[in-house]
């Protein structure tokens, strides 16, 4: 999927984008962060979530961020598997209106943590492969892409080259569902993951859909 450069974009002028938009659940917006592993997902996500915090200023800090990686979702599950959990733990409460409470898993000890709330406030990020699908009450969809070369090397640093063989596998997997759910098409703004930088970063025109 190459990428035509088409202009750069500031953290905070994504955020007034966002907040202008009616709700998606109940009093919040949420922001899908959607892309295959290792594009850039979550870099971009916490930069995006303080600028929402700037800009809502409720005193409440950064917009909370979900991660598919909030949840167990093991290399050789269907993508959406997080889904579900999320809908139970996060996206329901907030719709009607009241508080989330999330434990998250932690992917290094295989334990989920202490329990914490989420406040019903106007902006959710929630950032992973499937975020943006057709069923999510997503207000803004975002997608994320880089490079596979460029991809595969970022995963396989983080989670180390032993997982070779499963990123391969979830590369495959995660871009089936990509072609199924037709997530592409749903996009509201596409970023480069290549140059995705600390203020601003560069958005893209994706070209050989």
């Amino acid at each position: 999927m190459p990428f035509v450069p088409d202009q750069t974009l500031t953290y905070p002028a994504l955020a007034g984008r966002v907040l202008a938009l009616p709700p998606s659940c109940g009093p919040v917006r949420v922001v899908a962060i959607d892309g295959p592993s290792g594009a850039g997902k979550s870099t971009f996500a916490p930069r995006l979530a303080a600028a929402l915090g700037d800009a809502l200023d409720d005193g409440l800090g950064e917009a909370p961020v979900v991660r598919s990686d909030d949840f167990r979702v093991p290399w050789d599950s269907d993508p959406l598997t997080w889904w579900k959990p999320l809908e139970d733990a996060v996206l329901g409460p907030l719709a009607t209106g009241g508080a989330a409470v999330l434990r998250r898993y932690d992917w290094h000890r295989d334990i989920y943590g202490d329990p914490e709330r989420i406040a019903a406030r106007e902006a959710l990020i929630i950032e992973g492969v499937g975020a943006a699908w057709h069923g999510s009450p997503a207000a803004y969809r975002i997608w994320i892409d880089a490079p596979r070369e460029v991809r595969r090397t970022r995963a396989l640093a983080r989670d180390g080259a032993e997982w070779a063989d499963a990123w391969d596998d979830w590369a495959t997997r995660e871009e089936r569902h990509f072609a199924a759910d037709g997530t592409r098409g749903l996009i509201d703004l596409a970023v480069d993951g290549t140059r995705v930088g600390a203020t601003a970063f560069t958005t893209a025109s994706a070209t050989g859909r």
